[in-house]
């Protein structure tokens, strides 16, 4: 059974551009200790499939791929919540806990 369900079909295009992409120290902790595959997040993300965030939240997201700003996708996993972020500039997403930010 994968550790984390990707719900975004696969066929779906890819609509954000990831940068240079690092982890945090506790998001890697997260991600070995429980087996998750972290590919399948960003992909996830990257494709446009925020996760578990409010449809205002996720509105935005969908703005901000057009508009040029932050995007942030929240993800529930056997390890607990992790955020991927993609800076506003495209040039960097972070993988991290939401009480690393």
């Amino acid at each position: 059974m994968p550790a984390v369900q990707n719900n975004a079909p696969s066929t779906r295009a890819v609509r954000l551009p990831l940068g240079h992409v690092v982890a945090t120290p506790g998001a890697l902790d997260v991600v070995r200790s429980n087996g998750l595959d972290v590919i399948a997040l960003l992909h996830r993300h990257q494709r446009g499939d925020w996760g578990e965030l409010s449809d205002h939240d996720a509105r935005a997201n969908d703005h901000a791929v057009g508009g040029g700003a932050r995007v942030l996708s929240a993800y529930e996993t056997a390890g607990g919540r992790l955020w991927v972020i993609t800076e506003a500039d495209r040039s960097a997403t972070t993988v991290l806990l939401p009480s690393e930010y």
